[in-house]
C-alpha cells in the first residue's frame, strides 16, 4: 500500500501558549490506508523528538500487513511536529512578516501548542473521532496533552515511555544538551548549520540517557586491555552525533527540547491527578524496564490516575530506545490491548 505525503496550510494567526503568535503555519503529514465510510478507523501517530511524519520508517512493524495497525484496515496519519524540520513550520522556515528565516527569533512552543496545531489539521480533515492516538517519548507527552485537550475525540490512547510532567532529571539532561549547542561559537550565526558541532555533542550526551549501562557493555565492549584511546564507546558517541547533525538542525533540536521540558499537563488546569482523571479514552500506558530518561515509575503514575488505564512494560536492555527496538513485544502489547477492548465494545 502506498503512503502519501501532504502539506496542510493554516494561514490564520496562531496564538501560542507563551503569549507569542505565529502568522500562520504549515504541517507536513503522511498518510497510509483509507478512511472507511464511517470515518472512524483513523490511527494518529505522534513522533518522538527528532522524528518525522514518515512513521513507517521508524515504526514499520506496527503499520504493515498483519500488524496491529494494518493499513488495509486503518487510515494512519502522522504530522511532523510544529517546530520540527521535516516539512512543518520551524526556525528555518520563512517568517512571512520579514521574508527571512526565523532562526533564533522562532518563538517558544509547547506540547500544548503542537497538539493544537495538530487539532487544526484534524478538523480540516473532518475527523470527528480518532480510533487510536499513539506516541512515544515527546510524542507520548503530546498524546496526553491532546487527550486532555479533546477528551471526546479519542477512543483509545497509547502513551509510551513518557510522563505527565518532565522530571528535574530529564530537564537537567536537556539543559546539558542546550549548553553544548550554546558553546558552539557558530550558534550565534543566522545560518542553517549554526550550532551543528554543538548538536553533535548534545546528541552524545542524550545517548547515555537513551540507552543503558548494560547495552553499552554488550555492544561497545573492549577486548584489548592495552588500549589507551580509540575506544568503541567513544567512536559510537561520535557516530551518533554526526548522524543526527547530517539530518537535523540545532534550531529544531533546541525548540523541541524546550517543548519536552515545559511539558506539564497541570499547567493552568489544576492538580495533575485531577487533570489526568479527565481523560476519557481507553488507555494503554507502556514503559520500558531499563528506561533512565522516563523511568517506568512515571508511566505507572499515569496508569494509576487515568481512569481504567492499563500499564504494561517492555522488558529490554536498550533503555529509553527500547520502544523503538523491541518491536515484537511492542506489537504484542498493542495487539492484546486492541483485541480485549474491541471484544468489549462488540
Amino acid at each position: 500500500m502506498i503512503k502519501h505525503d501532504h502539506i496542510f496550510h493554516y494561514p490564520v494567526e496562531f496564538q501560542l501558549e507563551s503569549g507569542s503568535k505565529l502568522p500562520g503555519f504549515q504541517l507536513k503529514y503522511t498518510t497510509l490506508g483509507q478512511l472507511n465510510k464511517e470515518r472512524d478507523n483513523a490511527i494518529w501517530v505522534c513522533h518522538a523528538l527528532t522524528g518525522s511524519s514518515e512513521f513507517a520508517d521508524w515504526w514499520h512493524g506496527l503499520f504493515s500487513e498483519g500488524s496491529p495497525f494494518d493499513p488495509s484496515q486503518y487510515f494512519i496519519i502522522c504530522a511532523n511536529s510544529l517546530g520540527g524540520c521535516y516539512g512543518s513550520t520551524g526556525a528555518l522556515s520563512i517568517n512571512p512578516l520579514t521574508s527571512h528565516e526565523w532562526f533564533h527569533e522562532f518563538p517558544m512552543i509547547t506540547n500544548r501548542d503542537i497538539v493544537q496545531a495538530f487539532d487544526r489539521l484534524r478538523e480540516n480533515l473532518g475527523l470527528t473521532k480518532i480510533h487510536t492516538l499513539i506516541g512515544g517519548s515527546l510524542g507520548g507527552q503530546q498524546v496526553l496533552e491532546w487527550a486532555i485537550h479533546k477528551p471526546d475525540v479519542f477512543e483509545r490512547i497509547i502513551p509510551v515511555a513518557c510522563n505527565a510532567f518532565h522530571s528535574p532529571w530529564g530537564i537537567a539532561i536537556n539543559e546539558a544538551q542546550r549548553m553544548a549547542i550554546a558553546a558552539d561559537p557558530t550558534w550565534i550565526e543566522k545560518d542553517a548549520r549554526a550550532g551543528a558541532e554543538g548538536m553533535k555533542a548534545a546528541r552524545a550526551i542524550a545517548m547515555v540517557s537513551f540507552r543503558s549501562y548494560e547495552i553499552y557493555n554488550k555492544n561497545q565492549p573492549e577486548t584489548a586491555s592495552e588500549k589507551l584511546e580509540g575506544y568503541r564507546a567513544a567512536s559510537y558517541q561520535k557516530y551518533q552525533g554526526t548522524k543526527l547533525a547530517n539530518r537535523f538542525n540545532a534550531f529544531s533540536y533546541w525548540s523541541l527540547l524546550n517543548a519536552m521540558d515545559n511539558h506539564h499537563v497541570g499547567r493552568g488546569r489544576g492538580e495533575v491527578t485531577e487533570v489526568l482523571s479527565t481523560i476519557k479514552a481507553k488507555t494503554l500506558v507502556i514503559g520500558v524496564s531499563s528506561d533512565l530518561l522516563f523511568p517506568a515509575s512515571e508511566q505507572k503514575y499515569l496508569a494509576a490516575h487515568i481512569p481504567g488505564a492499563q500499564f504494561e512494560i517492555i522488558n529490554s536492555p536498550y533503555g529509553h530506545d527500547g520502544f523503538l527496538v523491541e518491536f515484537e513485544q511492542f506489537r504484542e502489547l498493542i495487539r492484546k490491548f486492541l483485541k480485549v477492548k474491541e471484544n468489549i465494545l462488540l
